[in-house]
């Protein structure tokens, strides 16, 4: 059995093994991002360290002069990027903003409609028997919307359609969630508005994946197209540190904050509503170049892997307008395998449900489908011309069965380029270098 010191010193070196690991990978998993070495340094400030229940400035706790100062500021660098009149940075997730969404809007036994998992939607809008959030924390009846397999979006006329069909059988849908984890076009809330709002439903957004390309106008802007709520996670296309949000109109902004505290949260980690003050302003300054090279690198490794063999799906409609692919891996095998595979050789992806492999008898182990997503190699400094070398090595290791050793270290050289933060105003601090402070 190891000593108290010695698991102490084997948990540190764990922690550099994957700051080294990092520095040799290409990361392409949608749901992560690297943020800058100013957030990185707001976040061991000893505003950790403290408690500030409440909203800023009605406090449960003394202490918080400066903490409601930087809250207050997140805040409104956050009305500015989005142009939200209410603004809660008080979720610690994107989880937890949903669920701050389902309790100020929803009761338990209420209808709720979203994508299913299989089609893109998250597990935090997922039915009882799946352990979904919504169904199993909040007790809504989820129903789902339908998906256009081709052109992986919601179908619009289809979901008239079935809102026509639960109102009539008086289980009208009190909150129609639009987002998804699989996002790679804006979802239809301007053509569904009406609709819902027609039957008193409650028009709900998740941005957890698409925050970063809204606040940089690359991708469609909720608010103004008919939503009254917009929950987000501030880590994927949004650089931030991993917390949540949620952003509404003023006349919702009692209900929310109640859902919020005493609802969600107690203290709800400040070093990391810090970390977020500081990545909006980065966003404000660099973000709308950075979500336009985003959607520039989508397109290009979708395109360049598309060339290469890949079932990479939407080509006709250029892939993506966002910063995720989906690719039907089938031909080569399933998602959860190529996943091991990749990762062997560096190249950090996740497998993923395709929309009909539930149907096809495929499991979320060993599905059809693997998702990219390109914001952090985005925010490494890298353009078109390195979406098409990073294809190439996809290629290598899938259709052509090259060594992973020598794909890995090839790898490992191409990352040497590629070490510093781009879109931020410092970056002195290398992007996954490890820092001591013992």
């Amino acid at each position: 059995m190891l000593t108290p010191q010695d698991e102490y010193n084997h948990t540190f070196d764990l922690l550099r093994q994957h700051h080294k690991w990092f520095q040799e990978s290409i990361p392409l998993i949608a749901s992560e991002n690297i943020p800058s070495p100013a957030v990185r340094e707001a976040l061991i400030t000893d505003f950790g360290n403290r408690y500030a229940e409440g909203w800023p400035g009605e406090r449960v706790y003394a202490g918080c002069r400066f903490i409601d100062q930087v809250e207050f500021k997140c805040i409104e660098l956050m009305k500015r990027l989005f142009n939200a009149e209410f603004i809660d940075v008080r979720p610690i997730s994107g989880v937890v903003a949903n669920l701050v969404v389902y309790t100020a809007f929803t009761e338990p036994g209420d209808t709720m409609m979203a994508l299913s998992i299989p089609c893109g939607g998250h597990i935090t809008t997922g039915k009882k028997e799946l352990g979904g959030t919504a169904g199993a924390v909040r007790g809504l009846i989820v129903e789902y919307l339908p998906l256009d397999y081709k052109e992986l979006n919601i179908d619009v006329e289809k979901a008239k359609n079935r809102i026509k069909e639960l109102t009539s059988k008086n289980r009208a849908p009190k909150l129609v969630m639009f987002g998804a984890s699989v996002f790679p076009f804006p979802h239809p809330v301007k053509e569904l508005a009406e609709e819902i709002h027609s039957i008193g439903g409650t028009v709900g957004y998740d941005a957890a994946h698409v925050a970063g390309l809204i606040a940089g106008g690359q991708f469609q802007d909720p608010l103004r197209e008919g939503a009254d709520v917009v929950s987000l996670s501030t880590h994927k296309t949004f650089f931030g540190p991993q917390h949540g949000g949620v952003l509404s109109w003023e006349k919702y902004a009692d209900k929310i904050k109640r859902a919020t505290f005493p609802g969600m949260v107690s203290n709800h980690h400040l070093h990391a509503v810090a970390g977020l003050a500081i990545a909006c302003a980065e966003m404000l300054e660099f973000g709308k170049e950075y979500t336009s090279q985003i959607v520039k690198n989508a397109k290009a490794l979708g395109q360049a892997l598309y060339e290469r063999g890949f079932n990479v799906l939407a080509e006709h409609k250029g892939f993506t307008q966002s910063h995720v692919i989906l690719i039907d891996i089938t031909k080569y095998g399933d998602g959860g395998t190529i996943e091991e595979t990749l990762e062997k050789a560096n190249i950090i992806i996740n497998r993923n449900l395709l929309p009909w492999d539930i149907k096809e008898g495929r499991h979320f182990m060993h599905p059809g489908g693997i998702r990219l997503g390109v914001s952090e190699v985005t925010r490494l400094g890298m353009k078109e011309s390195e979406m098409d070398e990073i294809a190439e090595y996809i290629k290598r290791i899938i259709i052509d069965n090259e060594p992973l050793e020598k794909i890995k270290a090839d790898v490992a050289e191409f990352r040497k380029n590629y070490q510093t933060v781009h879109y931020c105003f410092e970056n002195s601090t290398e992007a996954y270098k490890y820092i001591k402070i013992r």
